[in-house]
């Protein structure tokens, strides 16, 4: 179910959103060769708390999506590297000159999510790799334009798709954007390429976590023993960018940013 949210709620998300901006801003000041994974985790959480809020990861119950059982993420953020597309555990790993760096992080404000993302360049990379990254923002933002009210879910699904193919970038499929409110994850779920339907209307009140995911590979991704990293499986480079938006009359509203 399609849940639509009030003004008292959105303002709600927005804070968390703003929140999760600012986890952003922060890790990218922070961000730079030798820095351990961990260090930038613990950084992002006394942000969170420090602000009133929740961390929406730790403690999430979602692993195992292939069979290997359920685990609670153990971190307040997913760092992924390189080939690595999502929800890598923050640890005491070293960030590396010439790493692709892709962050997520989720808050909560007064029992309501704000989710976003960013891929970040350190260092020098190759043209191909910024093209990447470039791209993949690109298409997010693409999804976010077709998030207009009486538009349909795949109208984002389609933007997104639209972007990946004309790069020539694989589109990841098994992980996509969602619903979001006073779970990170709602219905409806927001595929990155069109699925042969255009799915559910969007309607002044619906909010969304769009977030595409690329790569320099084939798309193929696998879940590896930790059961939460996803990483491709021909190990080619990986980026990701997620925002929350509510849909309104006026356009669509990004909730994640500094104000």
């Amino acid at each position: 179910m399609i849940t639509r949210k009030s003004v008292r709620e959105i303002d709600k998300m927005r804070r968390a959103g703003r929140i999760v901006a600012e986890v952003l801003a922060l890790v990218e000041s922070e961000l730079r060769p030798g820095v351990t994974t961990a260090h930038l985790d613990r950084l992002a959480e006394r942000h969170i708390l420090g602000a009133g809020a929740i961390p929406s990861f730790k403690g999430y119950l979602g692993g195992g999506r292939y069979g290997k059982g359920p685990r609670a993420f153990p971190a307040s953020t997913c760092i992924s590297i390189d080939s690595e597309v999502v929800h890598g555990i923050p640890g005491e790993r070293t960030i590396r000159a010439g790493s692709l760096v892709s962050v997520d992080v989720g808050a909560i404000v007064e029992g309501w999510h704000g989710d976003g993302a960013r891929t970040f360049v350190v260092g020098d990379v190759g043209q191909q790799a910024r093209d990447l990254v470039d791209a993949t923002r690109l298409a997010m933002m693409a999804g976010i334009g077709a998030a207009q009210a009486g538009a349909r879910v795949g109208d984002i699904s389609a933007a997104v798709e639209d972007v990946g193919k004309a790069h020539g970038f694989g589109i990841v499929r098994p992980f996509v954007g969602h619903g979001i409110g006073t779970e990170m994850h709602q219905e409806p779920q927001v595929p990155n390429y069109r699925t042969g339907s255009r799915g559910p209307e969007l309607l002044p009140g619906v909010c969304l976590a769009i977030e595409p995911m690329f790569t320099l590979g084939s798309g193929d991704v696998y879940v590896e023993a930790d059961g939460w990293t996803v990483n491709t499986a021909d190990d080619a480079l990986a980026a990701h960018f997620e925002h929350t938006i509510a849909v309104t009359d006026d356009g669509p509203e990004i909730l994640t940013t500094i104000r």
